[in-house]
């Protein structure tokens, strides 16, 4: 049995296993988001699996305040650990795209079966994300082209292959249509326990995430500190950082923070408990970065020797002597 602890180091491991027999067992990819993202936290399903099951709060809620790929909420609905998930993002073609998961999914596949791809239908895809004013479902499938065909699945970055095609991967390397549909249809038949929301990182923490009650937990994945300004669309200044801290200490349900690990990252969650891990980043994982989370002090966690390599296998082991 894994003993319990107030504070370590560590990343995750992504597969989960379900948290009871009975419960359904999830698939076995350990990819379950159509969308790449900056520094997702893909890695960290696994410990928060642990950290539900630790600490009573199982069949509970789960809400992302930055949702963007979204991949620890859905890893933690298909395995059952939660009855519902929150995902919140306040950039509209990401919100768009959660919406048209759930509520077209049928409509959004198609656009993925027909998608063209090639520099002309990117220029056209790339249009109408600046344009500002397009169809929800439109904007929905221009995030999840740009996010599939664009360098580390920035929307607003450079197509890979380049304009002329002629790098060692072309803009179809990630986009494999087969498999985003079934991604996409995974999420629309599990509609009915997502919520899906559009606000301000600290106006989701007061009108929803304080709302939640005991038996949930909130995790927060601010854009970066350093560097955020290169890889979002809302990025945040030093003071948007500090409101955000602020806003988190008041909360009355358990959190956990992610950042990259920064001296003034830290000063802002001084006290509270920590755990610093390393995170691959970059198309085939080839940069590594050093992350930190800071977890509300009601929450216990585990005592794992190297929480970046705690596999499903190793949660499966705990879950069936705990």
């Amino acid at each position: 049995m894994v003993p319990i602890r107030k504070a370590d180091s560590g990343d995750l491991g992504p597969t989960l296993t379900p948290a009871r027999p009975r419960l359904r067992r999830p698939a076995t990819s350990i990819y379950y988001s159509p969308l790449r993202y900056p520094g997702g936290k893909r890695k960290l399903a696994n410990f928060l699996a642990l950290v539900y099951r630790l600490n009573g709060l199982l069949d509970g809620e789960y809400a992302e305040v930055y949702a963007g790929g979204g991949a620890v909420a859905l890893a933690l609905l298909y395995g059952d650990y939660v009855r519902r998930i929150h995902l919140n993002d306040l950039d509209d073609g990401i919100y768009a795209f959660w919406v048209a998961c759930r509520d077209r999914t049928d409509e959004l596949c198609h656009l993925v079966r027909d998608a063209k791809l090639n520099v002309e239908e990117w220029e056209r895809q790339r249009a109408i994300q600046m344009a500002g004013d397009a169809d929800p479902l439109e904007l929905a499938f221009s995030t999840l082209y740009l996010n599939r065909t664009n360098h580390s699945g920035i929307v607003r970055g450079g197509v890979i292959g380049g304009r002329q095609q002629t790098g060692n991967w072309r803009m179809d390397a990630r986009f494999n249509t087969e498999d985003l549909t079934r991604r996409i249809e995974r999420i629309g038949r599990w509609a009915s326990r997502i919520e899906i929301h559009h606000s301000d990182g600290a106006d989701f923490l007061s009108h929803v995430a304080e709302k939640l009650g005991r038996k949930a937990l909130v995790f927060l994945d601010p854009p970066y500190y350093v560097k955020g300004q290169e890889l979002y669309a809302n990025f945040y200044e030093p003071a948007d950082h500090e409101r955000i801290a602020g806003s988190v200490r008041l909360l009355p349900v358990p959190w956990v923070v992610t950042y990259d690990d920064q001296p003034e990252v830290r000063a802002l969650y001084a006290g509270c408990q920590t755990l610093t891990y390393e995170i691959a980043y970059g198309a085939g994982g080839r940069y590594r970065g050093r992350e930190v989370a800071f977890f509300s002090d009601d929450l216990e966690l585990p005592d794992i020797a190297d929480p970046a390599r705690f596999s499903s296998s190793q949660l499966a082991r705990y879950l069936r002597t705990a």
